[in-house]
């Protein structure tokens, strides 16, 4: 249990608690002993009422509109950037602290947007705006892995493919994928279901990811750039993306092509990947090996594969690596944020 009487521990809330994310995030408290002296779960009215366990006690889910935010001290927020852009005020008013998994405040200048394994330094003080943002999906393991490679060679552009699974929508994509499989395979003369993703996710896949801009680009193209600059600190970083939905019910994958400042090693690129904090290289022993979502054994970790330096130009370099978009792309990161803020005392 890591609900405690000690009145230094927070009062947490999770609004969204009924989604993919915020399930994985109750998942995550217990798994990693987050200590709390109370818990409150919160969603939109119409998931008010259903009742859902955290460590073995029962909590009914309280709906949002009605809920008393000055009775909490952190409140994790995964419940959509509407939702976000209408609660988060009133909560941070109330005296909360709040973790926000959505794009509502990542570029905002008095918001901190954290990694903990890259800028924790963010965490130090309480936040201007009372809002810390939780990174996009893709875009969080991407900078632990620019984090190292920066320091050591510097890095010069990124060019990145995403490969992102149905659950990067939570309950309703994973339920539409399966659905349309399922019809692609009984009857493919039948058109199949497609609200969540146009066209069909089924047998397909999608190279847009949110809604696209005057430039061409997507929004989640977009995002890729802007947050891994304000992440690391490097606002003339060069990242260029794609980003494509693939049938695949859970896991984010990438591939990655950076250039750096200086010549690069095999073996010593290697050696800086698996240095790095929860990441493991798959192809550390034999460039054969690599990771994929339906093989990682460990949702907690970055699993990097086919790391190779380019012959004709040796400051360049491809790396593969798969992440759990759930854990590590949105509910992880967030905990590992809470759990830094208690650390520093900065709640």
């Amino acid at each position: 249990m890591t609900r405690v009487t000690d009145p230094t521990a927070p009062r947490i809330a999770i609004v969204g608690a009924t989604g993919a994310v915020g399930n994985t995030l109750i998942g995550l408290i217990e798994q990693r002993g987050l200590r709390y002296r109370d818990m409150q779960l919160v969603a939109s009215a119409r998931s008010a009422g259903t009742e859902l366990e955290v460590d073995g006690v029962s909590y009914p889910v309280q709906a949002v509109d009605e809920f008393d935010f000055s009775t909490v001290d952190l409140a994790f927020f995964s419940a959509g950037t509407e939702a976000s852009q209408q609660w988060v005020p009133k909560a941070t008013a109330a005296g909360a602290v709040v973790i926000d998994n959505t794009i509502a405040y990542r570029m905002d200048p008095d918001t901190p947007l954290v990694v903990p394994q890259v800028n924790a330094h963010e965490l130090d003080r309480r936040p201007k705006s009372g809002v810390i943002a939780n990174p996009n999906c893709s875009t969080i393991p991407l900078v632990r892995l620019l984090r190292g490679i920066e320091q050591r060679w510097g890095v010069r552009q990124a060019v990145v493919s995403t490969y992102q699974a149905a659950s990067g929508l939570g309950h309703p994509g994973v339920e539409e994928l399966r659905e349309a499989s399922r019809a692609a395979l009984e009857h493919p003369e039948e058109p199949y279901p497609a609200k969540e993703f146009t066209p069909s996710l089924a047998f397909n896949v999608i190279p847009k990811i949110d809604r696209f801009l005057d430039t061409g680009f997507t929004l989640e193209e977009q995002k890729m750039l802007q947050e891994s600059r304000k992440i690391l600190g490097l606002p003339h970083l060069d990242v260029t993306t794609t980003c494509v939905r693939v049938p695949v019910v859970n896991g984010h994958s990438e591939a990655v092509w950076i250039e750096a400042q200086g010549v690069v090693d095999r073996a010593e690129l290697v050696e800086v990947l698996a240095a790095l904090p929860e990441v493991t290289v798959h192809d550390r022993e034999s460039p054969r090996e690599f990771p994929t979502p339906a093989t990682i054994d460990d949702p907690h970790r970055v699993h990097v594969g086919r790391v190779r330096v380019n012959p004709n130009n040796p400051r360049a370099f491809w790396l593969w690596l798969v992440a759990d978009n759930l854990t590590i792309g949105a509910a992880l990161n967030a905990i590992q944020i809470a759990e830094e803020l208690v650390a520093r005392g900065t709640l």
